[in-house]
C-alpha cells in the first residue's frame, strides 16, 4: 500500500458520531488543532436507533455536557419535534427531560457546527491503523493511504469496529444502517494487544407512516410547556409533533415464539453480549413469558420523512416474521416495513484498559469514547467525547487530567463504573447507579460543572457570564424570600385554597414555600414584590429551598466520600509489601493502579476489609514520615 504525508494535527478523532463530534468539538474549542474523521459524512452525529435525545439518566448527562460547554443539548434544543419531562410524579432528582428528534435535521446541524468550528477539520476517510512509536500514538493511516501525524488520537469508532449485521439466518459485515464497517482498524487494534470484545445492540423496524391506524393507539402528547436542554436557552417555542402508543398481545407473542428457531439471537449466529436494559422482542417473550403485553411507542423519525420507529420492538428476526407479528399489533395491522429490524455485533474495548481520563493504560495518547468504550446510547458515548476530548488536550498541554468524581456528576458516575467496575455488557445510565443523585440533579448541572469548564477554557464568556448572572439572582432571591414576613391574616386564606395549613403565627415566604402543595408560580397571589425569574433560575431556586434538608444530608455523606478519595495512592504503590491484603486483592490493586483509597475500594475483588487493611498502612507511613 501506497502510504503518503498529509500533514500534522494536535489532535485526531477517529470517528464522528455523538463522541466524536464532542470530542473534536472540544479539542478545537480549547485551541488545539483538530481533525475529525468520519468513515461516510452521512454518519456524522447519526442518529441509527432511536430518534431521540435524553431520558431517564441520560437528561441529566445532556445538562452537564451543556453545563461544560459541550454541544448536545443546543443541537436537541435547534432539531427537537417532542419535548418531553419524564418521572415528573417522583422528585426532582429522578426528573429526566426527553425530546424526540427529527434525525436528519439533528445530523444536519451538528455537521454545520462541525463545518463553522475553528481549529477544527472535518473529513471523510477511513482509518485503517494507528501509528504507534515507543509505546505512544502518534498518528493514523487512511485507507486511501493518506496518513496523519498528531499528538494525541481519540478514538470513537461506535458500532463500526467488525460491524456484522443479523436478519434471522442471513448475516453479512455492515456498520450501522447500511454503511461499511471498519475492519481493517478492528483487526489492528487486536494485533496491538488492545483487549477487544464482542457486544450486540439492535434497532426495530421503521414503518410507514400512512400504513397505520392511529384512531386505534393512544396518543402521547408533548409538554405544554418546553423546557430546554441547554442552559443557554431560556424559552423555546415550536408546534410538536404527536406520538402513540399501543402494545404486543398474545397473538404477537405465539407468532414469536413459534420462529425462536429462526431468530439470530436464539439461533447461535450472534457471540455478542446484548443490553440487558434494551432487550429484543424476541428475548421478552421469552425471558418474561408471564406477561401478556409489551409496550412499544410510535415515534415520527422527522418533519420530512414519512418513517416511524417503533420503539421497543427490535429484533433480529427474519422480516416475513417480523411483519407477521408487527401486524398482529392493533393500529399496525396494515404496516408497511420501510427498513426491517436487525441486531448489529460489534468490536469494542474492555473499560477496565482505560484510565479515568479515558487514556489507555498501555499505549499513552491513545483515547477512548463512547460505544468504544462498551456503552451503550447517544448520551452516554456524547458524554464520554467530552471528556476524551478535554483530556488530550490536558496531556497535550502537560497539565492535569480533568476529572469528574461520583459526587460531582453523572459523567463521573459513568466514567467510573466503567474503568474501576467494568462492564460485561452495553452500559447503560441510570439514576439509581448514582448515590448522590439528589445533588446531582438535572436543574443544577450548571452550578455544579459550568465553573469547572470555564476554568478550563472550554466554557466560554457569554455562557460563563449569563451562569453568574442566573446565580446572582437565584442568590438574592432566596434571601429576600427569607427576609419577606408573611402576616396570617393577609394569607390564610391562600394557604387553605391551596390545602395547606393556615399560619398561627407570622412567617417568612421562604418557610411557606417549603411546604410541597406550594411553588414559587402560585406566591405570586401573595408576594406583589417578587422579579420575573427565567424557568432555569425559578426551578432551581425552588428545589434548592424544598429539598434543603435532604440535601445537606447528602452533603455530608459526599464528605465522607471525599476522605477516601483524597487520600492519594502512587501509581508506583507496590501492594505486594502490605501484609493482610488478600492475594486477589494484590493482584486486582496492581492491575489497575488507583489513584485513591475511594477508587481501589470500589475495584472488584477488593473487600472491604482490604480497604482497611490499606488504610492501616497509610496510617503507618504517614506516622513514620511525621516521626522521621
Amino acid at each position: 500500500m501506497e502510504k503518503f504525508s498529509m500533514g500534522a494535527y494536535d489532535i485526531v478523532v477517529v470517528g464522528a458520531g455523538h463522541a466524536g463530534c464532542e470530542a473534536g468539538l472540544a479539542a478545537a474549542r480549547m485551541g488545539r488543532k483538530t481533525l475529525l474523521l468520519s468513515i461516510n459524512l452521512e454518519a456524522v452525529a447519526m442518529m441509527a436507533c432511536n430518534p431521540s435525545i435524553g431520558g431517564t439518566g441520560k437528561g441529566h448527562l445532556v445538562r452537564e455536557i451543556d453545563a461544560l460547554g459541550g454541544q448536545m443539548g443546543l443541537n436537541i434544543d435547534k432539531t427537537f419535534i417532542q419535548s418531553r419531562m419524564l418521572n415528573t410524579a417522583k422528585g426532582p432528582a429522578v426528573h429526566s427531560l426527553r425530546a424526540q428528534a427529527d434525525k436528519n435535521q439533528y445530523h444536519i446541524e451538528m455537521k454545520k457546527t462541525l463545518e463553522a468550528e475553528e481549529n477544527l477539520d472535518l473529513k471523510q476517510g477511513e482509518v485503517i491503523d494507528i501509528l504507534i512509536e515507543d509505546g505512544k500514538a502518534c498518528g493514523v493511516v487512511l485507507k486511501t493511504g493518506a496518513c496523519y501525524k498528531t499528538s494525541a488520537v481519540i478514538l470513537a469508532t461506535g458500532t463500526f469496529l467488525a460491524g456484522k449485521i443479523f436478519i434471522g439466518g442471513n448475516a453479512y459485515d455492515s456498520g450501522p444502517a447500511g454503511l461499511a464497517p471498519s475492519m481493517e482498524l478492528a483487526e489492528k487494534l487486536r494485533a496491538y494487544g488492545l483487549p477487544m470484545r464482542r457486544f450486540k445492540t439492535g434497532t426495530p423496524a421503521r414503518a410507514l407512516a400512512k400504513s397505520l391506524d392511529y384512531q386505534k393507539m393512544i396518543v402521547q402528547e408533548g409538554d405544554a410547556e418546553i423546557v430546554p436542554f441547554s442552559f443557554m436557552n431560556d424559552d423555546l417555542q415550536k408546534d410538536q409533533v404527536k406520538c402513540w402508543l399501543t402494545y404486543t398481545n398474545e397473538k404477537t407473542h405465539e407468532v414469536i415464539r413459534a420462529n425462536f428457531h429462526r431468530s439470530a439471537l436464539f439461533g447461535g449466529q450472534i457471540e455478542g453480549v446484548g443490553p440487558r436494559y434494551c432487550p429484543s422482542i424476541e428475548d421478552k417473550v421469552n425471558r418474561f413469558a408471564d406477561k401478556k403485553r409489551h409496550q412499544l411507542f410510535i415515534e415520527p423519525e422527522g418533519l420530512y420523512t414519512d418513517e416511524m420507529y417503533i420503539q421497543g420492538m427490535s429484533s433480529s428476526l427474519p422480516e416475513d416474521v417480523q411483519e407477521e407479528f408487527y401486524q398482529t399489533i392493533e393500529g399496525l395491522e396494515h404496516l408497511k416495513i420501510v427498513r426491517p429490524a436487525y441486531a448489529i455485533e460489534y468490536d469494542c474495548i474492555d473499560p477496565l484498559d482505560l484510565k479515568l481520563n479515558l487514556e489507555n493504560r498501555h499505549i499513552e495518547n491513545l483515547f477512548c469514547a463512547g460505544q468504544f468504550n462498551g456503552s451503550s446510547g447517544y448520551e452516554e458515548a456524547a458524554a464520554q467525547g467530552l471528556m476524551a476530548g478535554i483530556n488530550a488536550v490536558c496531556k497535550i498541554n502537560g497539565k492535569k487530567s480533568f476529572i469528574l468524581d461520583r459526587s460531582e456528576a453523572y459523567i463521573g458516575v459513568l466514567i467510573d463504573d466503567l474503568v474501576t467496575k467494568g462492564t460485561n455488557e452495553p452500559y447503560r445510565i441510570m439514576t439509581s447507579r448514582a448515590e448522590y443523585r439528589l445533588v446531582l440533579r438535572q436543574d443544577n448541572a450548571d452550578l455544579r460543572l459550568t465553573e469547572r469548564g470555564f476554568e478550563i477554557g472550554l466554557v466560554k464568556k457569554d455562557r460563563y457570564d449569563k451562569f453568574l448572572e442566573k446565580k446572582k439572582i437565584v442568590e438574592q432571591e432566596t434571601n429576600r424570600l427569607a427576609k419577606k414576613i408573611l402576616k396570617p391574616e393577609a394569607v390564610n386564606s391562600f394557604l387553605e385554597a391551596k390545602g395547606s395549613t393556615p399560619l398561627k403565627n407570622a412567617a417568612p415566604l421562604l418557610e411557606v414555600l417549603r411546604r410541597p402543595e406550594i411553588t414559587y408560580d402560585n406566591t405570586a397571589e401573595i408576594d406583589d414584590e417578587r422579579p420575573v425569574l427565567s424557568r432555569h433560575q425559578k426551578t432551581m431556586m425552588e428545589v434548592q429551598i424544598k429539598y434543603e434538608g435532604y440535601i445537606e444530608k447528602q452533603r455530608q455523606q459526599i464528605e465522607k466520600f471525599k476522605r477516601l478519595e483524597d487520600k492519594k495512592l502512587s501509581a508506583d504503590f507496590h501492594y505486594d509489601e502490605i501484609e493482610g491484603l488478600r492475594i486477589e486483592a494484590r493482584q486486582k490493586l496492581n492491575q489497575f493502579k488507583p489513584l485513591s483509597v475511594g477508587q481501589a475500594s470500589r475495584i472488584s475483588g477488593v473487600s472491604p476489609a482490604d480497604i482497611n487493611v490499606l488504610l492501616i498502612y497509610l496510617e503507618k507511613i504517614r506516622r513514620k514520615g511525621r516521626d522521621s
